[in-house]
């Protein structure tokens, strides 16, 4: 199942994830200058508490009715994905495309959930919409096609830092973001070690993102690690902060599980891949992704 952004947000699913910025009124000069940055800092954290309240009532509808939104998410076709799309008008899309494999109570119940998710899109999307508009300055300075991982960091669920230097050493890292209360993420979990040990004696690494345990959430940490142990997985999973570029990606995340592939460079390589590998046809499509990876790695050396 889940939530998109932490769906968050996939994934997630949620966590809010963009700044927004305020100017003060009624000062001037360096007075006016510092109250504008502390300004700017409390409406950043007023439009990232708005945002997280949101995502959190998506999720919440999400696990209301968990069995036949997992059942939905399940039947998520990535070449329908559209991370600049409407979310409730892909979500619509699923069900419509899918429609026979549902009851007519499972249908009345997607429905009308859709229809309260496309309402609280309309509020995120106008929060979004103010955060990109103070933000233009900001993106005029970046690349566009720079990559989410360039600067990355986080931490392990020990508590130890990792930054960008983790893509560096491999040649090919794969992300798998999802979250704990998504039943294909979980069923997933035990193939992921399964792959980690496969890849290493090749030059890759798995590393898990649970899109739950943003900004260091020591009780979504614990979860996480706990079902992780469970399952046999004991790859490395990391927290991220939910506003870092990695923490935006994942929050345009559309479907649960995702898993992506990210060269030595921090470069994203290849499309995004839904759905669990323990589905083996998935699992063969991406070890062969993989070594298609590490065979271009070998190359460039």
């Amino acid at each position: 199942m889940k939530t998109k952004r932490t769906f968050l947000s996939i994934l997630t699913l949620c966590i809010a994830l963009l700044f927004t910025a305020c100017s003060g009124k009624g000062t001037t000069g360096t007075e006016s200058s510092n109250t504008k940055t502390e300004s700017g800092s409390e409406s950043a954290d007023d439009s990232n508490s708005k945002l997280n309240d949101l995502y959190q009532q998506e999720n919440q509808i999400f696990a209301d009715h968990e069995d036949v939104w997992n059942k939905a998410f399940g039947m998520m076709s990535k070449s329908a994905a559209d991370p600049n799309g409407n979310y409730a008008d892909y979500l619509a899309d699923t069900i419509e495309s899918n429609k026979e494999s549902f009851t007519d109570d499972e249908l009345k119940t997607l429905t009308a959930d859709i229809e309260t998710i496309r309402k609280i899109e309309e509020q995120i999307a106008e929060i979004e919409k103010k955060n990109t508009g103070s933000d233009n300055t900001d993106q005029k300075n970046s690349s566009k096609d720079a990559s989410p991982f360039k600067n990355f960091s986080g931490q392990d669920y020990d508590g130890n830092s990792v930054d960008e230097s983790l893509f560096s050493k491999n040649a090919v890292t794969v992300i798998n973001f999802w979250f704990t209360g998504c039943k294909p993420c979980v069923a997933e979990l035990s193939k992921l070690n399964e792959l980690n040990d496969a890849i290493k004696s090749m030059g890759g690494e798995v590393v898990g993102i649970n899109t739950e345990t943003f900004d260091g959430n020591k009780t979504a940490i614990k979860e996480a690690k706990t079902i992780l142990e469970n399952q046999g997985a004991k790859y490395r999973n990391l927290s991220i902060d939910s506003s870092s570029d990695a923490g935006k990606y994942a929050s345009d995340i559309m479907a649960f599980p995702t898993t992506i592939l990210v060269d030595r460079n921090g470069n994203i390589v290849g499309d995004p891949m839904l759905g669990g590998i323990d589905n083996q046809d998935n699992y063969d499509t991406l070890m062969k992704q993989i070594q298609s990876v590490i065979d271009a790695d070998s190359t460039n050396k």
